[in-house]
């Protein structure tokens, strides 16, 4: 649960930041963006917690015969439950606490707009961005193992986690932020931040609950294959796969 919500803070943190951010070149824009959704893993590698799309990554221990399938799954099945309450829930609170209706509704607007852009992706394109993402945040995991500090962990998580937000990446768990809260600004916003926002709910089209399930069934399945066969499966053959003597 907690992974959920560190996850959800740095959802928070890059909608705050993209707001505005339409005047600096579209490049400049995603990397600032990407830079402070960092925190969201920060949080989870420095915190503790447990990450669905970094854990992954147990795949190794499976690989290796340390753990069986039936602890592989379950493991998956319980760290995904719990990230799933945790994203929601916090988005649950952000909502509540009127958070869209800031800088005159333009924060609301950026939720709103990232979340549209995110549930109309076609399946097939939707598929390969969370592979390509989970690549890089199992990345980021793996080099975090290396470090000796909290300044080292920081260090590494930085740079893959920036560019696969800048590069428009699909993460499973941060879509459990991002496509629930849109949906209740969508669903239950006051007249007052439609008239703010010069809008109405109809201007989101793709915006629905059939296609944000979509897209979170579909970023669930890319993100575990490129965590657990293009990182973790890779490195278990490189490093830990037995060789005769």
């Amino acid at each position: 649960m907690l992974a959920g919500a560190f996850i959800a803070f740095g959802a928070i943190f890059m909608t705050i930041v993209q707001t505005g951010a339409a005047d600096l070149p579209w490049g400049v824009g995603r990397l600032l963006g990407g830079l402070v959704f960092s925190l969201g893993l920060i949080l989870v590698i420095v915190g503790g917690a447990e990450l669905f799309t970094g854990d992954a990554l147990m795949i190794v221990a499976y690989a290796g015969r340390n753990i069986t399938l039936g602890a592989l799954l379950r493991a998956w099945g319980l760290v995904y439950a719990g990230n799933i309450a945790g994203a929601i829930g916090t988005a649950t609170l952000v909502f509540l606490a009127g958070h869209y209706s800031f800088d005159n509704a333009a924060v609301g607007g950026t939720a709103l707009a990232v979340a549209s852009a995110k549930a109309a992706l076609p399946t097939v394109q939707l598929f390969f961005l969370a592979v390509l993402c989970n690549v890089l945040v199992c990345l980021a995991v793996w080099m975090s193992f290396g470090a000796r500090s909290v300044t080292d962990k920081v260090m590494v998580i930085v740079p893959p986690i920036a560019a696969f937000v800048a590069a428009g990446f699909e993460h499973s768990i941060a879509n459990l932020y991002f496509l629930p809260y849109a949906l209740a600004i969508k669903t239950w916003a006051e007249p007052q931040f439609w008239a703010a926002l010069g809008q109405t709910a109809a201007a989101y089209p793709a915006l629905t609950v059939g296609a944000a399930a979509h897209n979170i069934a579909v970023a669930t399945i890319g993100n575990l294959v490129g965590g657990s066969l293009m990182v973790g499966v890779v490195y278990w053959f490189v490093y830990l796969r037995p060789r005769p003597s």
